[in-house]
């Protein structure tokens, strides 16, 4: 089981003024574990397949993740951003399961 050290994206919904709402992008840092690695091509209407991660992230979740763990968007792994896909909580750790690569901000 290979460690991990990287950034977690979540995407905050923030009201910045009466029946107007946004979404602001911020990061945090994780300690945590690579509990599954593994990968896939995803073949569709392009001309060159797009990779698909089947990895697990294993964090130590602090308080403001436990609370906002619904807002988790990516998360920086190998040099880039790769969608979270689902979120388990099994309580010091939240699970994330990894897809392709993420697209946002």
């Amino acid at each position: 089981m290979a460690r991990f050290f990287g950034n977690v994206g979540y995407a905050i919904s923030t009201n910045p003024s009466p029946g107007v709402y946004d979404q602001e992008s911020i990061s945090r840092e994780y300690f945590g574990d690579e509990i599954k690695s593994g990968s896939r091509w995803k073949s569709g209407d392009v001309i060159n397949d797009d990779v698909i991660i089947t990895n697990e992230i294993s964090i130590v979740a602090d308080p403001f993740a436990y609370t906002n763990f619904s807002a988790i968007r990516w998360v920086e792994w190998m040099d880039n951003k790769w969608k979270v896909e689902s979120i388990r909580i099994e309580r010091p750790r939240l699970i994330l399961s990894l897809g392709g690569i993420y697209n946002g901000d």
